[in-house]
């Protein structure tokens, strides 16, 4: 039985406008649903860009970005923001929390904008997901903006999480804590993504974390760069 690919980059090539430009190129890239990779690379290495293009944020000039079957290029802009709200879970290196809102609010946010996924949550799963990240009893119901730093970023997990969207982004998640909080956070991601079957591309330049995942790859192996000047 073939298992569906998560995602695929085939022949991709995309270059931000303007007289000075960064250009990025992916010939081959895949991974398969359940599979979890870290892609490595340094700042202006052209992660943002390509996490941009996995997410549909921006489209690519030329080639293939598929997600979950689906080539996000036959899709308009307005397709492709209810595409990835149904199909991906982001989690942000700044969290993109919001500070007036609840912790359930901020959690329970993505079901508002993806139809399919609001159906797949159970009814108190931002409570049990809470609990799951090791957060405290009755946290919910608190301002986000009074979390502690941890606490906010366990928050913008369960928000990636809840619904069990198949592919779960997550940019540099680990980059403001320190080696036991980035322990103890990456053991309790890794168990809620082994309970919900989720695939898990995370970006970090941090190759000590590279022993948790099924596989580990560098940013230069699979994109070429190109920078123009003025």
């Amino acid at each position: 039985m073939t298992t569906q690919a998560a995602l695929v980059l085939n022949d991709v090539r995309f270059r931000w406008p303007g007289r000075t430009s960064f250009g990025m190129s992916v010939p081959d890239f895949q991974m398969q649903q359940g599979e979890s990779v870290l892609l490595l690379g340094e700042s202006g290495s052209g992660k943002s860009t390509l996490l941009s293009l996995i997410c549909g944020i921006v489209t690519a000039d030329g080639g293939r970005v598929e997600v979950g079957g689906t080539d996000l290029s036959t899709l308009r802009a307005g397709a492709r923001d209810r595409f990835r709200a149904e199909r991906i879970g982001v989690i942000f290196q700044q969290f993109n929390l919001l500070p007036y809102a609840s912790v359930s609010d901020n959690i329970l946010l993505p079901l508002r904008f993806a139809p399919d996924r609001r159906k797949r949550a159970k009814p108190d799963e931002a409570a049990s997901l809470c609990s799951a990240l090791g957060l405290p009893d009755g946290i919910t119901g608190t301002i986000a903006g009074r979390l502690s730093v941890g606490q906010q970023q366990r928050v913008a997990v369960a928000r990636a999480l809840i619904g069990q969207p198949p592919l779960i982004v997550a940019d540099e998640p680990t980059s403001a804590l320190d080696a036991a909080t980035q322990d103890t956070f990456l053991a309790l991601l890794f168990d809620r993504i082994a309970a919900t079957g989720s695939s898990l591309l995370m970006v970090s330049h941090d190759e000590r974390l590279g022993a948790r995942f099924d596989r580990v790859v560098r940013l230069t192996e699979i994109v070429q760069t190109e920078r123009r000047a003025a």
